[in-house]
């Protein structure tokens, strides 16, 4: 898809949750790749964190998060399988406003083409709530590359068109 070059960058400011029940800061590998990725872009790393799969204790971040004015837009990793730990979907369906159904689909069609038919397990998913937008990807780092180059990357690039997500964040709260 074009990117219109005339148009300046506009940074997005973007927190990074990594939910996992293993992993500490140092062996965050997609949270790394994910925050590599953003600063790339040129986008803004607002804040990170790692929590336990913990519904409760995801969706309070997700709260915080929502409610700071320093964040645009909210990217997590981790905890969208299908076994009885993975709550991370869950959590988002709770601070939800409007989910935004084509991303799951498009996330796992991507997927597909890199790991075939395994991508059903995924339950990635995307929303958007008081302005904030929120995406949740599974946790390892091919379906955060997946995820981020097959659609984050464009979708969060003001330049990108024919449309994008950054162009519709002033209209997010209105009704």
């Amino acid at each position: 898809m074009p990117i219109d070059a005339t148009l300046p960058v506009l940074p997005v400011r973007i927190a990074v949750l990594t939910v996992s029940d293993t992993r500490g800061l140092a062996e965050d590998r997609s949270g790394d790749t994910l925050v590599a990725r953003l600063t790339e872009a040129g986008h803004v790393l607002a804040d990170r964190t790692i929590l336990r799969d913990d519904a409760d204790d995801i969706v309070a971040q997700l709260h915080r998060w929502i409610d700071d004015a320093e964040v645009d837009c909210i990217i997590t990793t981790g905890g969208t399988g299908v076994t009885g730990r993975d709550v991370t979907p869950e959590a988002v369906e709770r601070v939800a406003k409007k989910m935004i159904p084509g991303f799951g689909e498009l996330f796992r069609w991507l997927s597909y083409q890199t790991i075939g038919t395994s991508t059903v397990q995924s339950r990635a998913c995307a929303c958007v709530t008081r302005g904030t937008y929120i995406f949740a990807l599974p946790g390892s780092t091919g379906a955060v590359k997946d995820a981020w180059d097959g659609i984050l990357k464009d979708q969060l690039d003001s330049r990108h068109r024919p449309c994008n997500f950054v162009e519709l964040m002033p209209r997010l709260r209105e009704r």
